[in-house]
């Protein structure tokens, strides 16, 4: 550990700490608009400076050393980081502290009591709206480079770029085209990470980031996969906003992909079944649920009094979790089930005595058995690989 002083208060950091964390440790928020505590520092934008040993620093780029005396609020200080961020507001439209627009820069203005007359005029847009799930308004860009650095560091994909020089520095898609032909995953990093909201995406989540504190969030565990990552689900008025990567997510750490963050329009698509439906004289009709089952009920019992048993059989997606897959195999085997039970991805080749041999010999959308054990079955021309009928 690390010991030091921050405005007389004695404060132990772990080694490798910056000053930045120090001063957060006893409870001081700085400024912090080019920084995000999942990517190195940067120290580009220096709203964050404070005194160590009387020599003006940033915080977040200045190692935390032994013995140092560190200083936050002396009125010079503030003024210098109020300055900074005055600079910084002064090339943006007004539109970038609106009222009630979330963001850090405009969190951080309130603070600091900067106000729309310190901005920029309105310009006309620069805007890209290609991508369905991000939106870029260049307009509003401070070349803090911390989207471009969580697409490098974090996702790997390094998809976007800064472009131009000097004030006209802003940043891009990599491939120089509209962001939807980019190489971007829609991850959301560089959503979850802009400071001013230059880089969000659309709907009522709009502006919503880890950055700030949601008055009414759940967390749960993304389902989309094995991995388990931690999510927090925000919520307004019984609807959810957004969906964000929880920063303290033992196993994804602030981040996750396009489907865990953006993946939930289906709660509030107009396409969502509501109720069972049932086909009725060529027409499918909306049903009770006590209905439904007993029409399913009734096809199964029928398929297995006519053709046994292996007539029907019952596919599991990789996705689901492990009770609802248990769940699935008690309905399959019991009382005179079905013993052809699997569950996995849709694949190019089915496996057949375990050799993973290719195959087109299936007959397409319709369960086969041919004599080696395994069960395999065609879907939209891809066959899914099945686990062995024993």
């Amino acid at each position: 550990m690390t010991r030091l002083r921050v405005d007389g208060v004695p404060v132990d950091v772990c080694e490798g700490a910056s000053l930045l964390d120090a001063v957060r440790a006893v409870g001081t928020e700085l400024p912090t608009l080019c920084h995000d505590d999942r990517l190195r520092p940067a120290g580009s934008c220096r709203t964050c400076l404070v005194r160590a040993d009387g020599r003006v620093t940033a915080a977040c780029v200045t190692p935390a050393a032994p013995g140092t005396n560190v200083t936050t609020a002396q009125q010079d200080l503030r003024d210098l980081r109020r300055d900074a961020v005055e600079l910084i507001v002064s090339a943006l439209p007004p539109r970038a502290l609106t009222a009630g627009r979330r963001s850090e820069l405009a969190e951080t203005c309130r603070t600091l009591g900067i106000t729309l007359g310190k901005a920029a005029p309105e310009t006309s847009g620069n805007r890209d709206d290609s991508h369905p799930y991000i939106e870029l308004d260049r307009d509003l860009c401070i070349a803090c480079g911390r989207c471009v650095r969580m697409c490098d560091d974090v996702q790997g994909t390094f998809a976007l770029t800064l472009t131009g020089r000097g004030a006209d520095t802003v940043v891009a898609p990599g491939t120089g085209g509209p962001w939807a032909q980019s190489d971007c995953v829609a991850c959301g990093g560089c959503v979850d990470t802009c400071p001013t909201g230059a880089i969000t995406h659309p709907g009522p989540g709009r502006g919503i980031t880890t950055a700030q504190p949601q008055p009414e969030q759940v967390r749960t565990t993304c389902g989309y996969c094995g991995v388990g990552c931690a999510l927090d689900v925000v919520v307004s008025g019984n609807q959810v906003s957004a969906v964000l990567p929880a920063l303290d997510g033992p196993v994804n750490q602030g981040h996750a992909c396009v489907k865990g963050r953006f993946s939930h329009g289906y709660l509030t698509s107009a396409e969502r079944l509501a109720h069972p439906l049932v086909r009725k004289n060529g027409n499918l009709e909306p049903v009770g649920w006590e209905e439904a089952l007993a029409r399913v009920a009734d096809g199964l019992r029928g398929a297995v009094a006519a053709g046994g048993p292996d007539a029907v059989a019952a596919i599991s997606s990789a996705r689901a979790t492990t009770v609802s897959a248990e769940e699935g195999e008690s309905v399959a085997r019991c009382p005179e089930g079905t013993k052809a039970i699997a569950g996995g991805y849709v694949r190019d080749t089915w496996y057949r005595n375990g050799y993973g041999e290719s195959t087109d010999d299936v007959t397409a959308n319709a369960p086969t058995q041919d004599g080696s054990g395994w069960f395999a079955r065609q879907f939209h021309g891809k066959t899914v690989a099945r686990a062995l009928c024993s």
